[in-house]
Parts: structure tokens; C-alpha cells; sequence
């Protein structure tokens, strides 16, 4: 089966979704290989890298086409997975077994819920599950709104998972290794269990079909075309959630997966109804992800939302420089991308991700998942400085690829900084750079933009007296040094008379009394000061600005010394995003470096997690974000931002 869009149903896409070790590129391998695309898969999953990027497969199943994204499962790659969850017609969220693992997931279910995309639960390993599956959907179902249904159950042989009941079908399945599962006869100690959960199902299903509940009411058993109508129409509407079982290592309940997927997967028109696309109208595409990719340049990931996209056509202006789908390990050129299709299209220079593109007028922006705000920093010079603009360059190329990564230069510091998601996420980032850019770089925590003010007013007299020979240089001024109240910043006044200082040269007494308070008694900027010229003396021939400017430095110099000068440092207002579980480690966790606790509160539309505000020193908060996560099994997050300067404790 190549990936080759075949006549039939139009292509649809699924994104595979979860937290990270869930096991998804192993799914994504799986699901390939059941569909007869020459994938490549390691000699043994468990020492597979993690994922930094999308993967982008295309195959056919049963004759119907599909694009398939393998999303990161990082919290610090989310914005992949919200970039690939505005385009695709179903998700196919992968978990654990493991009840206690169930929290880890609850980040991508209310992803889920806020983009409104229908999802199907695949929960993974389930060979490895020591406890009850009901526990485990209990478990997740506390983190989202819509019921989970139960698809499969499994059947046990001395503790072992070894298959399972279908519940809609009512047939039973041995699983086995890297083939299809086997019908078997369905256990007789199987019969309870089973129609425990049909029946959990029908309840579920009638609560939004009225036909069906007179059925059940009246003990008619429903058909199975029946259920899988309402089946399809519930999770399509996000009414239900259908959680099938397997093992994607073993191959196991892989084929079952791509039954649910070509039955239940929301056709392409029926997904751009649901985002607001109409059905007329010129070809029409969104880019979902940018990728500098060697010999082929700049690739940009789109979905192709209406009509058809020919190689060579012209897309907002720009000509279009190829067409790829990846059947396999390995991108290969086509003619013309279809609707439904996810592909990436050549060399659109100019146009970023996010960008809705059409061969005709400029289309109207659809919307998509904003970049997430920076959680960590990390400051980056090059080992040899005729390297600057070349790194200038490659950052400017991976900021178009990765909208989660910005680069700023501090002016403050002198240094150039990126920030993004994690430690993970920026490491990735200079890896990169070193390389496929041949970089070679110096990392470091990035330095706090320290200030420094005076807490007490000072009076300092200077004199600049000096003859070389032919004009000297004369200047003498009185300056009036002050504290102001934080926040006011830098103010010069004069109050001169009677012509001491002519009026040519106090502008540059105030120029260089502000030059001056650029580096102050600790090396660092000295805020919310006022300067006050209050007398002078001159001479007609040897004074001029350069002699009033040296002599106001001198003063400010030995001024700032004197008056009582004091470091400030930054303080941020921290707000921390956690389960409640993990609220009062999230105290301690900031009281810890040095953070005052302004409160808390359950977090809108979060139910069962909390905000905590506290105002913490911005020197704390360079590695906040890794200790935060490391405690909260990796769900913990937080926003910041500067709130005002206080003197350094």
C-alpha cells in the first residue's frame, strides 16, 4: 500500500498525541507498518530517542488515503502537538496503563477540549496493565468532560493480558506478536464482564439518542450498524471519548485501532465545517510547520483545506517549488496535493507558519494555536566572533521553524539570549546549531539585568582644570545628587543664575550626568535619580562641552559613592499552574528562593488545578521551571513577568 491517494474517500489525517514515553513513534511505526509503508523502525523502541519534532507519514489503509503526525510528547514540544491538532481530523490521544500515570495526560485532554478536536484514547502497553482497566478509565476521567467509553475488554490467562472482547461486535481476540490478533471463542467467565461494559456503552450512547434508550428500555437488543452510527456521531460532535486497548510494540490491537480510525475519523469537509471553512472557493491551505531540510530548502507543512494545489502554482504571490508526501523514511515529490491532504510544500520563502495561503485573492487568516510564553533562558555566544552573523542567520531559520523559541539581544547585559519551553527544548536548540550550522558556541545562564539607586542626597563639587599649551580646558560645576521614588526614573534640572554656567553648555552637563548613571558604583545602571546643576564657574576661552561634560563625570563619580548607593534587582509576579495535589509544594518550592506567596486559586476552566501568585527575585527563577516539573511529574508550568525593583537582600 503506497502513500498514494487512492479513489474512494477523500484523505483524512490523525495526529498522535500524549505525554512523553507513552509510546507514540512506536504507534506511528505500527499503524505504517500495518499499512504497508516501508518504515524503518529501531531494533528496540525503548532505546528510541525522544521526538523534538513532528513526523509526518503518509499510507493507505484498505484503500483510503492518510496523513499521519507523530506529535512530541515533551511538555516542552506542546506547541507541535497544538500546531498539529489545528489541522487534523482526529487525534488519537496515547497513554499508559498505569492509573497513576493518568495525571500526565490531562494537559493534552483540555488541549483537546479547547480546540474542540475529536479524539480517540489508545491506551498503550496495555500487556504490561497489573490492575483493573476501569481503574485506569477512572482515572482519566477525571481530567475531562465528555464519558470515556470502553471499546475493548481484556482478557486475562494467568495474569497475563492475552486479547479481547470487542464490545460492540461481541467477538474475541488473542493478541499475537507482530500479526494480526486471531478470533477466537468468547471466555465464558468473559460474558459478565462484557456485557458490564456494552451496557456502560449503550447507557452512554442513549443519553443522546432517544431511539436507542426506548430500545434499552424496552430490552431490544440494538444493531451494531446502530451503535457504530451513534458511535461515529457522538465522538465527531466531542460528545464521547472511545478508548481502545493494545500494544503498539507487540503490533497488538494496531489493526483494531485503524478500523476505529477509518470508521470514525471525521470526513475533510465534515473537519472544515467544524473550523468554519466554507465549501466554495479557491484552493485553500494553512502552513503548520516550517523546516529548512537540506537539499530541498525551506519545506512548509500544510493542510490542504478546499480543492486542489498543483506543483508551480502561485500561492500568495509566491510560486510554488514542489509538492512531498513521506510514504516512508524519505520525503518523495508528487504532482498535486487533494483536500484532506497534509503535505509539505517547496519553497514558499516569505510565508511563515500559521499562514493561510490560497492560488487566488488573499485569503482570510484561520485561526491557530499561539506560541506559548518562554519558561527558561539561556545566554549564547560563539567560540570565534567572525561567526556572529552566520549564527544571526541559522537562528533567524530555526525561529521560523520553531514559534516556541525566541531570540533576543539584552541590551542591558550585552547578551544574546533565546528563550524557550525548557532545558530540554534549548539544548535541542544548540545542538541543532552545532550541527546542521557547524556552530561552535558557549552556553551560560543568562545575567539579571541588576540596577542601582542612592538613598540619600549628596552634594558633590568638581573641577576640571587643565592647560596643554595653547587653549586649556576649564570647567567647574556644583551638582545637587537625589534619590527619587522607585520607578521615576532619570531627571536633570538646572538651577542656575546669574550666567555662573552659560546656558550653551548645560545641556551638555545634563548629556553627560545621564551618561554617567549608566554604570554606577557596582557596575550597573543607577535609576530613579535627579541631577540638579546648582552652580559653576567658566572661562571664556578655555571652557567648552568637552570640559563640562569630563567635569560633571567626575562629580557624578565621586557623588554616587557617597550617597549611600544600593543594588536593586529585578522581582517578577510568578503565577505557577499545578494540580491541587501539588499545591503546597509549589509554596514551598517558591518560598524556597526567596518568593513572597500573594495567593492562590483554583485555575479557570481547570478544574482540579491551582494558580499560585508570588513575587519572586528574577535571579530565582532561571532553573524554577525544571525543579517545578520535576515535582510535579512533569505538569507544572508558570508565567511571569517584571513587576518592579527592589533593593538586593
Amino acid at each position: 500500500m503506497s502513500g498514494t491517494p487512492q479513489q474512494g474517500r477523500k484523505p483524512r489525517s490523525v495526529a498522535l498525541v500524549g505525554p512523553y514515553g507513552s509510546g507514540k513513534s512506536t504507534l506511528f511505526d505500527a499503524l505504517m507498518e500495518a499499512a504497508g509503508a516501508p518504515i524503518r523502525r529501531p531494533a528496540d523502541p525503548r532505546n528510541r530517542p525522544m521526538s523534538t519534532e513532528l513526523r509526518l507519514g503518509h499510507c493507505t489503509y484498505l484503500g483510503d488515503a492518510w496523513s499521519i503526525l507523530d506529535c512530541p510528547g515533551s511538555i516542552e514540544f506542546a506547541h507541535e502537538a497544538a500546531a498539529a491538532l489545528a489541522v487534523v481530523d482526529l487525534a488519537v490521544l496515547v497513554c499508559e496503563p498505569t492509573p497513576a500515570r493518568a495525571p500526565t495526560a490531562a494537559p493534552m485532554l483540555k488541549l483537546l477540549a479547547d480546540l474542540g478536536v475529536p479524539h480517540i484514547v489508545f491506551v498503550n502497553r496495555i500487556d504490561t496493565l497489573d490492575g483493573r482497566v476501569r481503574d485506569t478509565m477512572e482515572a482519566l476521567q477525571a481530567y475531562t468532560k465528555p464519558p470515556l467509553v470502553l471499546r475493548q475488554v481484556p482478557i486475562r490467562a494467568a495474569n497475563q493480558i492475552t486479547g479481547y472482547v470487542d464490545v460492540v461486535s461481541e467477538r474475541a481476540y488473542r493478541y499475537r506478536k507482530g500479526q494480526p490478533s486471531e478470533l477466537i471463542q468468547l471466555p465464558s467467565d468473559m460474558r459478565d464482564r462484557e456485557q458490564e461494559a456494552r451496557a456502560a456503552l449503550m447507557e452512554v450512547l442513549a443519553d443522546r439518542d432517544d431511539a436507542l434508550m426506548e430500545k434499552i428500555l424496552e430490552d431490544v437488543v440494538p444493531s451494531t450498524q446502530e451503535i457504530y452510527r451513534d458511535l461515529h456521531k457522538d465522538l465527531a460532535a466531542g460528545a464521547v471519548i472511545e478508548v481502545l486497548l493494545g500494544s503498539a510494540e507487540n503490533a497488538n490491537g494496531v489493526r483494531r485501532l485503524w478500523k476505529a480510525l477509518r470508521h470514525d475519523t471525521p470526513d475533510p469537509r465534515e473537519t472544515a465545517e467544524r473550523r468554519a471553512i466554507a465549501a466554495n472557493g479557491p484552493p485553500l491551505a494553512q502552513v503548520f510547520k516550517t523546516v529548512y531540510a537540506g537539499h530541498t530548502g525551506k519545506l512548509s507543512y500544510a493542510r490542504i483545506w478546499r480543492g486542489t494545489i498543483k506543483d508551480g502554482a502561485m500561492l500568495d504571490g509566491t510560486r510554488l517549488g514542489g509538492i512531498y508526501r513521506m510514504p516512508g523514511s524519505d520525503a518523495v515529490k508528487v504532482a498535486e496535493a487533494v483536500e484532506g491532504e497534509l503535505v509539505a510544500l517547496g519553497r514558499l520563502d516569505g510565508i511563515a507558519t500559521a499562514a493561510t495561503i490560497s492560488t487566488g485573492s488573499a485569503a482570510d487568516a484561520l485561526p491557530f494555536p499561539a506560541a506559548p510564553a518562554p519558561v527558561y533562558a539561556l545566554a549564547i555566544a560563539t567560540t570565534d566572533r567572525k561567526d556572529d552573523v552566520k549564527l544571526s542567520g541559522a537562528l533567524t531559520k530555526l525561529t521560523e521553524e520553531d514559534p516556541a523559541l525566541s531570540v533576543v539581544h539584552d541590551t542591558d547585559t550585552g547578551e544574546t539570549v533565546l528563550r524557550g519551553q525548557g532545558e530540554i527544548h534549548l539544548n535541542a536548540v544548540v545542538e541543532r546549531l552545532s550541527r546542521n550550522h557547524g556552530l561552535k558556541l558557549t552556553v551560560a545562564k543568562p545575567s539579571v539585568a541588576y540596577k542601582e539607586t542612592i538613598r540619600r542626597a549628596v552634594q558633590e563639587h568638581a573641577r576640571l582644570k587643565r592647560q596643554t599649551g595653547g587653549h586649556g580646558q576649564f570647567a567647574d560645576v556644583k551638582l545637587d545628587i537625589a534619590p527619587r521614588a522607585r520607578g521615576e526614573g532619570f531627571q536633570f534640572n538646572d538651577r542656575i543664575v546669574g550666567g555662573a554656567v552659560p546656558r550653551q553648555y548645560i545641556p551638555a552637563v545634563g548629556e553627560a550626568a545621564e551618561e554617567a548613571a549608566r554604570k554606577g558604583p557596582f557596575g550597573y545602571p543607577v535609576v530613579d535619580i535627579s541631577v540638579t546643576l546648582v552652580d559653576g564657574t567658566f572661562h571664556t576661552v578655555d571652557s567648552s562641552d568637552m570640559a563640562f561634560k569630563s567635569a560633571t563625570r567626575m562629580a557624578m563619580t565621586e557623588g554616587l559613592a557617597k550617597a549611600d548607593p544600593v543594588l536593586l534587582e529585578p522581582i517578577d509576579r510568578v503565577t505557577i499552574s499545578v494540580p491541587n495535589d501539588y499545591t503546597a509544594r509549589a509554596q514551598r518550592l517558591l518560598t524556597g528562593r526567596r518568593g513572597q506567596i500573594l495567593g492562590y486559586a483554583e485555575r479557570p476552566d481547570w478544574p482540579g488545578w491551582d494558580d499560585v501568585e508570588a513575587l519572586v527575585p528574577e535571579s530565582e527563577l532561571h532553573d524554577l521551571i525544571i525543579e517545578l516539573r520535576s515535582q510535579t511529574m512533569g505538569l507544572g508550568t508558570y508565567a511571569h513577568n517584571f513587576d518592579h525593583l527592589a533593593e538586593s537582600k
